[in-house]
């Protein structure tokens, strides 16, 4: 479909050069949104659309990004601008060429990089979204509260409301009584975050130079997102190597990568359905049994 042409007036707008595309091309690959390649003669931008409820989805990713870009460590795309017309919103990109191979030991050392940006609390200066679903950053000074009301603790909520009784609401409240007992020897640090860091948020440009994007970004354990990597494969063995040589991780981490997958698994089952509340049982059950 034509994309509205307000969105090609924005462009003009944002970066001061007239914008008139000949080329539109339908990309797929998201869940989520509409995405799309406007190109002209020189150039080409990546267009996101959803419905105009979703603007503010939109302004959390270009604040997400800004904050990775900050750190001065892991490329992402520059956001152009963003709006609503037409009833939609909309979200410009640079568009960047990306290909599943290229330098993943670069990535690992710059992921560890990204990660030694830090704050004092748990959490970020706004919410924002994992997938569609609201992800909570209310600042916390402790990491095991912060874990318990705003990550997992969340998600149970959502999950009873969508149904999801039984044995995952009784061992989720055992875990959550007890969750504290997984950072008795293990106090981490608020790490930015670019928290929903699975293999399809990672590519490289033809020269090899790693990039991520889509994030859900806040500051909490650097865990996270080493878990999440392994959540669905998609890195190579290089990259966790690299890392572990800029940052050596925990011995614990072996343990709490699955509670910190357990955040993710029990989205995808408020999001999808599917499988996905059983297996968050069993994670909940194994977890519990590691207490």
């Amino acid at each position: 479909m034509p994309l509205p042409a307000a969105i090609n007036l924005a462009i003009s707008q944002a970066t001061g050069v007239a914008f008139q595309p000949i080329r539109q091309q339908s990309i797929g690959g998201g869940c989520i949104n509409q995405s799309f390649k406007l190109a002209d003669e020189q150039r080409s931008f990546f267009v996101k659309l959803n419905d105009a409820s979703c603007l503010a989805m939109f302004e959390a990713e270009v604040a997400g990004l800004q904050e990775i870009a900050s750190a001065r460590s892991v490329r992402t795309p520059l956001s152009v601008c963003h709006g609503v017309t037409d009833g939609q919103a909309f979200l410009v990109l640079e568009y960047l060429d990306l290909r599943s191979h290229g330098d993943a030991a670069a990535l690992g050392q710059q992921i560890a990089q990204m990660h030694r940006q830090g704050q004092s609390h748990f959490g970020w200066r706004r919410d924002n979204t994992l997938g569609s679903t609201l992800q909570l950053n209310t600042p916390t000074a402790d990491w095991p509260t912060f874990v318990r009301e705003q990550r997992i603790g969340f998600q149970l909520r959502l999950a009873a409301e969508n149904g999801y009784w039984g044995q995952l609401q009784t061992a989720g409240e055992k875990l959550m009584a007890d969750l504290h007992l997984f950072f008795t020897d293990y106090q981490p640090q608020a790490s930015l975050l670019h928290g929903d860091l699975w293999g399809g948020n990672h590519g490289y440009l033809p020269d090899a130079t790693p990039v991520i994007f889509d994030p859900a970004v806040y500051y909490g354990d650097r865990e996270c997102d080493l878990a999440m990597t392994e959540l669905f494969g998609g890195f190579a063995p290089v990259f966790y190597a690299a890392y572990r040589a800029a940052w050596p991780l925990d011995a614990g981490y072996a343990v709490r990568k699955t509670l910190y997958n357990l955040y993710h698994i029990l989205n995808h089952a408020n999001l999808f359905g599917g499988g996905y509340a059983a297996q968050a049982t069993q994670m909940i059950v194994k977890l519990n049994a590691e207490l």
